[in-house]
């Protein structure tokens, strides 16, 4: 594993080991999602160059026929990869020889992909200083009592940079303990967070929705809840959930916190989850961490903005990226000359020096904390021989946040129906990323420019949701 770009594939608790082990030695641990689809885990795989596969039984076929070698973890023999255990024994039968690799805190560590700004993936590339630099950052404000103290459930998936740095890592760092669950299911998890006395749970707005509404939470004995905080990251949280959250767990604080890939993680979000007490402060992500610059510009002009003013959130540390693999271009209209990046995303701060996050300049798509980029789908979708045309937008829902949404053109005399074309997408991508609504149109509305106008195609497709369906059927977050 000491060879750069090792791709892992799966969320259990050997992953922390895999990942922490290969940038150990020197190599760049690259996370994937085991729910990809073969092609999208294909074109993973070469872009980061890598040179090694670690996974399960389960997840073989999606890797086996991609010329690189594979370790399979667990018991399972496979024919053709080599086995995890069987590899961990003959490595203590060889005895342990002195690590003689330098590992300078500037060599790469990890490469997550991300879609970035502009939608479509790109390797990231982290140093050991990025990591180190926003573990220190963000445990800040650790009290010294705390420290050995902390139970974290590790939900939310190791190859993803929120799990693997703002979960893992900085757990481990605090000296707490991480109570790992592979996927999410409701009693599962409310047995999880009272029997492990779990005090610490980051989580999504979704699974916060099946807290609130789902009947199978009042078959427990919230009394014997550990929980002292929840942190709701990678989408928005919608004021009126957050206020039926606080009212069902009155002594769980919640903490929103602000952070992307190409910052090594969480970039704002509140220190200690007991100051955010005011009703006024509710919906902001937290302040400025230590060791930070941030500032909110004007995004035509570049020029920065004063406080209660929307403007792209731009951020300067020690945790920025060093870039994108292989994509100098696109490293440079993210990272600017003075070192800022820009984070595509509209937020302010206020006088107090809480930051808001308001609206995003990407277009990206969240789907239960999911990022979905409309550039991938739309460019499936232009592959079918009868679209002509087509517009990937968020719609709004309940459950999942955001959905996506294709508004298509198609071809004179094609007979493919809508739900041909969410069959037609669905196999080639991973299950979050389906086209959910399809709408037919007969042209594409774009600027002068040639730009998609998104707005208006959201706009209509909602408008036409609202008259096709009945109240009675009618998605609350339309209405």
């Amino acid at each position: 594993m000491m060879e750069k770009g090792v791709q892992g594939t799966k969320v259990q608790k050997e992953y922390a080991i895999v990942a922490l082990g290969i940038m150990t030695a020197g190599g760049v641990f690259s996370g994937a999602n085991p729910s990809s689809h073969v092609s999208e885990i294909k074109k993973q795989v070469e872009a980061a160059k890598a040179k090694l596969i670690v996974t399960n039984g389960p997840n073989y076929e999606k890797v086996k026929g991609l010329g690189i070698p594979v370790i399979i973890q667990g018991e399972e023999l496979i024919e053709g990869a080599m086995n995890w255990n069987k590899l961990l024994e003959a490595a203590d039968r060889a005895g342990t020889s002195p690590f003689n690799k330098d590992v300078h805190q500037n060599d790469l560590c990890a490469l997550p992909f991300s879609s970035g700004t502009t939608g479509l993936s790109k390797g990231v590339m982290l140093t050991h200083r990025n990591l180190v630099a926003n573990l220190c950052s963000t445990l800040f404000s650790v009290r010294p009592e705390m420290v050995g103290q902390v139970t974290t459930l590790g939900l939310i998936p190791f190859f993803h940079i929120y799990g693997i740095t703002g979960i893992c890592c900085a757990t481990l760092r605090n000296k707490g303990k991480v109570v790992v669950m592979e996927r999410f299911e409701l009693r599962t998890f409310m047995n999880a967070l009272i029997t492990e006395e779990v005090t610490f749970a980051p989580i999504v707005p979704p699974i916060i929705l099946q807290l609130v509404k789902n009947p199978i939470v009042e078959e427990f004995d919230l009394n014997m809840l550990k929980l002292q905080a929840i942190m709701s990251a990678a989408a928005p949280l919608a004021p009126e959930l957050l206020n039926a959250f606080e009212n069902k767990f009155p002594g769980v604080h919640v903490q929103e916190a602000y952070g992307l890939t190409e910052h090594s993680c969480i970039t704002l979000t509140l220190a200690d989850p007991k100051i955010a007490s005011s009703p006024s402060k509710k919906n902001s992500v937290g302040y400025i961490l230590p060791n930070l610059e941030v500032k909110f510009i004007n995004p035509e002009t570049g020029q920065s903005l004063p406080t209660n003013t929307p403007g792209e959130i731009c951020v300067r540390s020690q945790c920025v990226m060093k870039g994108y693999y292989n994509n100098d271009e696109e490293t440079a209209r993210t990272i600017d000359k003075k070192g800022w990046l820009h984070t595509g995303d509209i937020g302010f701060i206020d006088d107090e020096g809480d930051v808001f996050v308001v609206d995003r300049i990407k277009e990206l798509i969240k789907y239960k904390g999911f990022q979905v980029a409309p550039a991938e789908l739309e460019a499936i979708l232009l592959t079918h021989p009868s679209i002509e045309d087509a517009a990937v937008v968020p719609l709004p829902d309940e459950e999942a946040g955001e959905i996506p949404g294709a508004s298509v053109v198609m071809a004179p005399g094609a007979k493919e129906s809508e739900e041909d074309v969410i069959h037609y997408v669905a196999s080639s991508v991973a299950h979050y990323k389906k086209v959910r609504v399809v709408q037919f149109v007969d042209t594409i509305p774009k600027s002068p420019s040639g730009k998609i106008m998104r707005r208006l195609i959201k706009d209509k497709m909602i408008e036409e949701m609202r008259a096709n369906l009945s109240n009675s059927k009618l998605n609350p977050m339309l209405k």
